[in-house]
């Protein structure tokens, strides 16, 4: 299990939000908002020997944010946010190691299989990460897409999640239910995560504490990487930075 730090972008500046309060005009509930630059988060996260983050694009208005983020640890962190089999080479040429896509994948609530071909092409099954950020409903965990504003037919099972192995390197998951809340894990989804996927698998959402980093190391047997945003101290929270540092390997 590792540390994977973020880069939130939401109109140009390093926020974070609640992911699920993102709306069609750019509106979200906001956690924090960073006096510093995205180049300032991967500058740290560089020297602090921290790879495999993401910088996520939360809505227009965040590309030139994004690329200074990645011009500053170029192959070090990867991007979402609006990603596509048109624009995906352009961001790997940024810097980016590795491309993250959601929604342009779902069509009718399901996985569109020959998008996802199209994409693990285009960017190369190496460089591509799955963001299946889910909901559970009625006892199984759903996929949310659209600003996580869409629920998806299409669930976290065991068969699903086998399928995805030749198309991409890596998923990213966050609980939707938690994400931006600070109120603990779903410790039912990491270890469903540690069960069922075949890939590296980075989950986010809910953490505040230590104790929640080592619940979520002993639901997931050591196989879920993970992600903390509003927690910690650098984004306004009251959770060390230098403690993530030991997950760092």
């Amino acid at each position: 299990m590792r540390f994977r730090p973020c880069i939130d972008l939401h109109q140009g500046k390093v926020k974070q939000i609640v992911g699920s309060t993102l709306r069609d005009d750019g509106t979200a509930k906001t956690n924090f908002v960073s006096d510093k630059s995205p180049a300032f988060y991967a500058t740290l996260y560089k020297e602090d020997g921290l790879s495999g983050g993401h910088v996520i694009m939360l809505g227009p208005g965040n590309e030139d944010a994004a690329k200074q983020a990645l011009s500053a640890a170029p192959g070090t962190l990867q991007v979402g946010g609006g990603l596509s089999p048109d624009n995906c080479t352009r961001w790997l040429d940024a810097g980016a190691s590795h491309v993250i896509v959601t929604s342009w994948l779902f069509t009718d609530g399901e996985l569109n299989m020959d998008r996802l071909a199209a994409m693990s092409r285009a960017a190369g099954r190496n460089r591509l990460v799955l963001d299946l950020s889910c909901i559970l409903v009625e006892g199984e965990y759903h996929v949310a897409c659209n600003r996580w504003q869409d629920i998806c037919k299409y669930t976290l099972s065991q068969k699903n999640l086998a399928s995805l192995a030749d198309y991409c390197d890596e998923l990213l998951v966050h609980a939707v239910g938690m994400e931006g809340k600070q109120g603990g894990i779903d410790a039912k989804l990491v270890s469903l995560l540690a069960q069922y996927s075949p890939m590296p698998v980075t989950y986010a959402g809910g953490i505040s504490s230590m104790e929640d980093i080592e619940l979520l190391n002993s639901a997931g047997n050591g196989r879920v990487d993970f992600t903390v945003g509003s927690a910690l101290d650098i984004f306004g929270g009251a959770l060390p930075y230098k403690n993530m540092l030991v997950w760092r390997n």
